[in-house]
């Protein structure tokens, strides 16, 4: 029985240990090709936001990707819409739908210029106009897709739960709202924001 047990403590750290190193790899990747993306768009150069949604929604996933370090500086959980699903619920945790349409409440795949800071209805009361710049998010800004905070996401992971989903909007916990809206506040040039699977 010990021995069972021993077995079972030592795969899943071997696990976790490999889908962390394959998650690294993976944001790295994206963040040469963000960086690349950015240099010929004017964005900032600095940092950008990556929300990779292949992972667990109850799992932090987006991530402030500092260019010049190599490194991330925040991390934290972000929803996704609910699409077809009822509202608040994490239905979708592993699988979200992603559409670019009017009144689908899903997320849109895609690079975004994060926009003007507004007020908001939710959480901290502060938001940020997304500006879809693919054929996939084209509709973002006229569907009201803003970085919002939101008091029903937690500011730690929540596995194997997931992060409630709302209306399509990347909504993070107001803890990490107020950092990402410091970081964005001193900014003078546009940021990236990512989402992709």
């Amino acid at each position: 029985m010990k021995i069972k047990y021993f077995i079972f403590i030592i795969s899943s750290l071997l696990l976790n240990n490999f889908s962390e190193l394959k998650t690294n790899n993976k944001l790295k990747s994206k963040a040469s090709e963000a960086l690349e993306f950015c240099k010929k768009n004017n964005l900032n150069t600095e940092y950008c936001f990556l929300i990779d949604m292949s992972i667990h929604s109850g799992k932090n996933r987006l991530f402030v990707y500092n260019f010049k370090n190599n490194s991330i500086t925040h991390k934290g959980l972000c929803s996704h819409g609910c699409c077809d699903q009822p509202w608040g619920t994490d239905a979708t945790k592993t699988n979200p739908t992603f559409s670019n349409t009017n009144n689908s409440h899903c997320s849109s795949l895609g690079k975004y210029k994060i926009g003007k800071r507004g007020y908001s209805n939710w959480g901290i009361n502060v938001n940020y106009k997304l500006h879809g710049l693919e054929k996939s998010n084209s509709n973002a800004y006229s569907r009201i897709i803003v970085l919002h905070s939101w008091k029903m996401v937690p500011n730690k992971e929540i596995f194997p739960s997931g992060t409630p989903e709302g209306w399509g909007c990347p909504a993070v916990s107001n803890n990490l709202m107020k950092q990402l809206d410091k970081l964005l506040k001193k900014n003078k040039t546009p940021t990236l924001l990512w989402i992709y699977k």
